[in-house]
């Protein structure tokens, strides 16, 4: 059964006959009669009681145009809604924590009043999984940072932050002249992590390796564990805005060529659509107007 029977049939039932409902359909009537004796076989019931020439529906042929009329219109919402170039239905959206906690609250909030018939759903995760998310379907975008696999995946550098180490704030300063101090404890997300790998590669690039790492699953909770002095962390310089004890902390800056991380926006090579197109457009334009403002 599938839905030119259905069109068929109901076009028997509403013009009431085969002829008229042939001259709706431009099609000959051996061609509509043979359509609903085929689609009364399949289904093993009569849809019509046949009196004569003329037609009435049947008791199963009553239920069935319910679901007929269901289906159709359900057809014909899916093909308007595939066809139209205006965001609408579920977003799903994948974001790394620092991103989703610090960059997405505003540009989200504009995106839900200039698309309101969107639905969004955030998940947050490390590039890593985000990325197998999007190739598994589950998710429609995400904002990840680099590497990706650059075969699999459309992208757009949307947000640039500088990545900063994090220490107590009596701290000494951290890598610089002849006796350089290096914490032997870091705190991080688990293996996946972009700025995880960072550090590790800071401390590598410096012949250092740290004794302890000490895992956890937000930065807040990670720079509590800072400021209580049980080790270091990298994490973006955007996400001390949302620390409230940040005063207790010291910021040490990268040296050049070690300072800079974009994160991206990024989707399934062939699986653009209007949501991803309209969250790609408000956040090349927010990067735009900061850019702007950065050179005033």
């Amino acid at each position: 059964m599938d839905l030119s029977d259905l069109k068929i049939f109901s076009a028997v039932v509403r013009e009431g006959g085969v002829t008229r409902a042939a001259q709706r359909l431009y099609r000959v009537q051996s061609n509509v009669t043979t359509r609903i004796r085929q689609l009364e076989e399949e289904l093993d019931v009569p849809l019509f009681i046949r009196e004569g020439k003329r037609l009435h529906l049947s008791p199963a042929g009553r239920v069935l145009l319910d679901y007929a009329d269901r289906l159709l219109a359900l057809a014909g919402e899916a093909r308007n809604a595939v066809q139209d170039p205006r965001p609408r239905g579920v977003f799903r959206l994948g974001a790394m924590e620092s991103t989703a906690a610090v960059r997405l609250p505003g540009p989200v909030n504009e995106y839900h009043r200039l698309y309101p018939d969107v639905v969004l759903e955030l998940r947050t995760g490390n590039p890593t999984a985000l990325s197998k998310a999007l190739l598994a379907n589950e998710l429609d975008a995400a904002l990840v940072t680099l590497p990706i696999a650059e075969a699999l995946f459309e992208k757009v550098a949307v947000f640039e932050e500088e990545p900063v180490i994090v220490s107590a704030a009596d701290t000494p300063a951290i890598g610089k002249g002849k006796n350089a101090y290096f914490p032997r404890t870091i705190l991080a997300f688990e293996h996946g992590c972009p700025h995880r790998k960072r550090l590790e590669d800071w401390y590598a690039l410096r012949n250092q390796m740290p004794e302890r790492t000490i895992e956890l699953g937000s930065y807040h909770a990670m720079l509590g564990c800072v400021v209580a002095g049980m080790g270091v962390a990298l994490l973006p310089r955007s996400v001390l805005t949302t620390f409230p004890e940040s005063r207790r902390l010291k910021v040490h800056r990268l040296p050049p060529g070690e300072n800079r991380a974009d994160t991206y926006l990024i989707w399934r090579k062939g699986a653009d659509s209007p949501k991803v197109h309209a969250l790609r457009d408000l956040l090349a334009k927010q990067r735009a107007r900061s850019a702007r403002k950065a050179l005033r």
